[in-house]
């Protein structure tokens, strides 16, 4: 059995956390409005860039794992399972239609990982190189240009009146990918924990390290049950 390497469980696990923080904080203040929170800027900010970390890991791991095809259709049947959820919550009055995921981190990451072998083989400076490339691109479309059609969107192409409660395309996000393809061929080229003085195995890290090893169906798991709870706790309060 292959020797996983403890600190990039734990760290995957602990941008889940955020992740799921966020989408709680979503839903308490815009799904169900239990709370009028005016977040701070610093909260926006980390909100918007979070995403960006959890790209370069996954970059990083893709120099390290094997069957990158096979995983990325995995994470993308998820991600067309987070959109019919969604879609499915719109239809039926559950939420307005900004709740739909049409291209979410889930549909982002499977599409990074089926490119992923085309990358593979290429050198870390060319891999930096694009990456920085098409961050900066994707940076620069998401303030500066709006279409009046809906298929480009996945590359980061919004229309006027796009609006998802999760949303990460290709541009600049594939570019985050790419750089951490290239930080996983520098830092982790001997494919050995770059702290083996530690297990991973103590109670907080060990934590994380299972949340990170089983990220895939907590996110999946994470906002049905968050929503559940609060559609019950908002049904009593409304009794």
């Amino acid at each position: 059995m292959k020797k996983r390497i403890w600190e990039l469980d734990a760290f995957r696990g602990l941008c889940l956390l955020g992740m799921v923080l966020i989408h709680l904080i979503y839903d308490l203040t815009e799904l169900y409005g239990f709370v009028g929170w005016n977040l701070p800027a610093w909260f926006v900010d980390f909100q918007e860039w979070a995403g960006s970390l959890f790209l370069i890991l996954s970059g990083l791991c893709a120099t390290l794992g094997s069957r990158p095809v096979r995983r990325g259709l995995t994470v993308l049947a998820g991600g067309f399972l987070c959109f019919l959820v969604t879609w499915a919550m719109a239809a039926f009055g559950l939420a307005d239609r900004g709740v739909i995921i049409y291209f979410g981190v889930l549909h982002c990451l499977g599409i990074c990982m089926l490119l992923w072998p085309i990358f593979a083989k290429w050198d870390w400076k060319a891999l930096l190189g694009l990456g920085l490339i098409l961050a900066v691109l994707g940076v620069w479309l998401r303030d500066s240009i709006r279409v009046d059609f809906p298929w480009l969107i996945p590359l980061g192409f919004l229309t006027p009146t796009f609006a998802s409660s999760d949303y990460f395309p290709l541009l600049p996000h594939l570019g985050f990918f790419l750089m951490g393809g290239a930080l996983g061929k520098t830092a982790y080229r001997n494919r050995k924990s770059r702290f083996p003085q530690c297990t991973g195995d103590e109670p907080v890290l060990g934590f994380l390290c299972l949340c990170g090893r089983n990220s895939l169906w907590i996110y999946l798991l994470h906002q049905p049950v968050l929503s559940g709870i609060l559609w019950i706790l908002d049904f009593l309060v409304k009794r």
